[in-house]
């Protein structure tokens, strides 16, 4: 081996030319990190090191020490709002731009790899990392997170999509068995991640801490290269999340090629040793090496020393938070405020807001706005006053309760800030319960008694519960708003901003209500997704159960009517297309959403799945009309006897409306879908038989001569015989008295059938 590269040509040299050239060492050295947070370079074959860093929501970019979680040396960057808020916009367009800040941000500071977003599902509202993730839904998790990694790849930076795969609790995650049964993984879990794989063709997919159904992912050759890479298209690397690799022999040819943070040069030998004694194919290597330096070419072709704006990134943060912001209820109109309007101003939040999740997301923001300062700018000083009410830091608060509630009965409105605590939801640990502080709660009381038209603001980066939701007149959602969402709030509560964001998860009215109740976070290292399908509203919906505030729920300072709905079926999906009008007398946006079902389906489904949305601006008494595109996959159901997608055929209900629980038109479109035939065997019913086009009319002739036979007895109702039959073994059938077929005639009638299919 020579001491440089016979190309000559670096990194323009095709990547496998580039692996072709290395050492045994060199190839396995590239497979693990350098440090905490850079890839390994090669100085001798002109591949440099480059760097990926924690996402989603911002760039926590560290200098000097690698400590994962800290804070205190990341550079200042734009604190956007988390997935949490994002999510509720439903609007691709706004998250393509905020994907684009976030990848000049990066490139500015030589960030090659971004790690974001997450797209897993909020399976149980008790997850500690909800803020982090964009929805219960796959769809709209996957058309989201699509646009996130499109606006930032178009800066010339990697995404990273995780967390791979059925990564919905932080309790155990190192070491966990997620066990999913195989539709409930594919329809709901696997999806969202297909969706952005496929429309955005992330750099990078960053693999998860836990076990699937036993397996490490970062060692599961089916979920890495099965899944991923054979049925999806992936064409990028697949890294670890920091520390999830388990046995790096095992999970380099299952598909993982970058382990993160660096081995200290444990993994390179392991693997070279590996390769030596012949237990690991050298080929195996040169795959993940080859990645390796793919993802550093794009890396180098796309840096830049180029500057951002940041009071821009600022203004399209605080246009994100207000976007996400969801106004959950608002009684007689009490929102907007007037600028004259006395105010109360209530709650530490106002002053010190959360306004971002703990963890290795947290951002070093580059300005930070409080909903004080900007409710004070809106309605001057004379016409603001202010009152703590409770502690953040779990100090004792109660003698500032009853200032709280003098000021609250001096004032014509109450605007309350509640939330929860950070220590209460972080990555690495699950919130105990969906309550809001006890103390808060109380103060609460105190002042919806002095003054009834109290206004409550939430912080919250998960659902919380909430019993006082009869009690006041308005409640806004503002969840964990970024650097910019004190300000979002004042211009959401002062009506510059028409509220227009939806509930990306259902509110449960309590948390035994939930779907995972029973079912997180598991027992001795596994958790059973006993819920199966029915995850978030599919399972209110199906059970017709009472939420507080259902999926893609949210309200506006206007309202809009819908009319003219048609919809559409060809080979590629629906078209649905309906007239959306703004009725009120202000300009708003309004979610349109598309949900689809099957009654008469041969399978389990859920009442409604939402399969398509529009994010609609209009001008006060505008009509407009809305297209939608369904695709046909997304009418697929995972069919377990051919394990692939299969488009049942039937007629299907489009409901178009404003949240899961607020249909406003509907329609049935005939759908031509596909008709699986299996192979009959003599393990094959009666029912599946009988359904047969070649067998089935034989079939039902024998059964009719077995029926008038028993027809004399009192054994069974009307029906009751054929109701028994159909699940009746058609190899069984034969020793029965009466039956006028032999074995042989019944494996000849099989092989017929069989024989039309072939």
């Amino acid at each position: 081996m020579t001491d440089t590269l016979n190309t000559g040509a670096g990194l323009d040299a095709p990547a496998a030319d580039i692996v072709a050239e290395l050492t045994i060492e060199e190839k396995a050295s590239l497979t693990s990190g350098a440090s905490f947070w850079t890839t390994q370079g090669i100085e001798r074959a002109g591949i440099p090191a480059i760097v990926l860093t924690d996402g989603p929501h911002g760039v926590r970019l560290q200098k000097g020490s690698a400590d994962h979680l800290g804070i205190g040396d990341s550079v200042p960057a734009t604190c956007f709002p988390p997935a949490v808020a994002l999510g509720s916009t439903f609007d691709p367009e706004l998250l393509e731009r905020v994907g684009t800040a976030l990848g000049e941000e990066a490139r500015a500071e030589g960030v090659g790899v971004l790690l974001g977003p997450g797209v897993n599902i909020k399976r149980s509202p008790l997850c500690g990392r909800n803020f982090e993730y964009l929805s219960e839904d796959p769809i709209v998790s996957g058309v989201l997170g699509a646009a996130l990694v499109n606006g930032l790849q178009s800066q010339g930076v990697g995404g990273s999509l995780k967390h791979f795969a059925a990564n919905n609790q932080e309790h155990d995650r190192m070491s966990s068995s997620s066990d999913v049964d195989p539709r409930p993984l594919r329809e709901i879990y696997l999806r969202g991640f297909q969706r952005v794989v496929e429309d955005a063709q992330p750099w990078t997919v960053m693999c998860s801490y836990n076990r699937l159904n036993g397996v490490y992912t970062s060692e599961d050759p089916w979920l890495l290269n099965t899944v991923l890479r054979d049925d999806w298209g992936f064409e990028g690397l697949v890294v670890s999340d920091w520390g999830a690799v388990n046995d790096r022999v095992i999970g380099l040819p299952a598909g993982l090629d970058l382990e993160m943070p660096s081995s200290d040069g444990r993994s390179a030998a392991a693997l070279v040793a590996a390769v030596a004694d012949g237990s690991l194919d050298e080929s195996a290597l040169d795959i993940g090496a080859r990645r390796v330096v793919e993802l550093v070419q794009k890396a180098v072709a796309g840096a830049s020393d180029a500057a951002y704006d940041v009071d821009a990134h600022h203004a399209l943060a605080r246009e994100a938070a207000g976007r996400g912001a969801v106004l959950l209820k608002n009684d007689d109109a009490i929102l907007p405020l007037d600028g004259a309007t006395s105010v109360a101003v209530i709650g530490a939040f106002a002053e010190k807001p959360r306004y971002q999740g703990a963890g290795s997301s947290l951002i070093n923001p580059t300005k930070l706005d409080n909903a004080l300062d900007a409710i004070t700018e809106y309605a001057g000083a004379d016409h603001v006053s202010y009152a703590a009410g409770f502690t953040t830091d779990g100090s004792d608060g109660a003698a500032l309760v009853a200032p709280a509630v003098e000021l609250a009965a001096s004032k014509d409105v109450v605007v309350l800030f509640l939330g929860l605590p950070g220590s209460y939801e972080s990555e690495g640990f699950d919130r105990e319960d969906l309550h809001l502080p006890a103390e808060q709660l109380a103060l609460l009381e105190a002042v919806v008694a002095a003054n009834p038209r109290t206004v409550v603001v939430l912080a919250n980066g998960g659902v919380v519960e909430l019993p006082f939701a009869d009690d006041v007149p308005a409640i806004l959602e503002g969840w964990l708003g970024g650097q910019a969402g004190g300000s979002a709030i004042a211009d959401v509560l002062y009506g510059a901003v028409n509220p227009s964001g939806r509930l990306a998860e259902t509110i449960p009215v309590k948390l035994a209500d939930t779907p995972a109740y029973l079912n997180f976070p598991g027992d001795f290292g596994h958790v059973r997704y006993g819920e199966g399908l029915f995850v978030g509203y599919r399972w209110y919906d199906a059970r017709d159960a009472e939420v507080r505030y259902p999926f893609g729920h949210g309200l506006s300072y206007t309202t809009f009517g819908y009319s003219d709905l048609s919809v559409a079926a060809d080979a590629s999906g629906l078209a649905v297309r309906v007239t959306v009008t703004n009725t009120g007398d202000r300009a708003g946006r309004e979610v349109v959403q598309v949900y689809t079902g099957l009654a008469a389906s041969g399978v389990q489904r859920a009442v409604r799945e939402i399969k398509g949305f529009a994010n609609v601006a209009l001008e006060a008494g505008e009509s407009r009309q809305v297209e939608i595109a369904v695709r046909g996959e997304d009418l697929a159901y995972w069919d377990v006897r051919v394990e692939r997608w299969v488009v049942e055929p039937g007629a299907y209900s489009v409901e178009v409306g404003a949240s899961s629980r607020d249909i406003r038109l509907s329609a049935v479109v005939e759908v031509e879908g596909e008709k699986v035939r299996l192979p009959l065997s003599l393990e094959s019913s009666i029912a599946e038989l009988a359904a047969d086009p070649i067998a089935g009319p034989i079939v039902m002739q024998a059964m009719g001569s077995f029926a008038s036979g028993m027809a004399d007895t009192d054994i069974f109702d009307e029906g009751g015989l054929e109701k028994m039959m159909a699940s009746f073994p058609i190899g069984k059938l034969a020793g029965f008295p009466g039956v006028p077929v032999t074995p042989e005639q019944i494996q000849q009638l099989i092989d017929l059938s069989n024989s039309q299919q072939a």
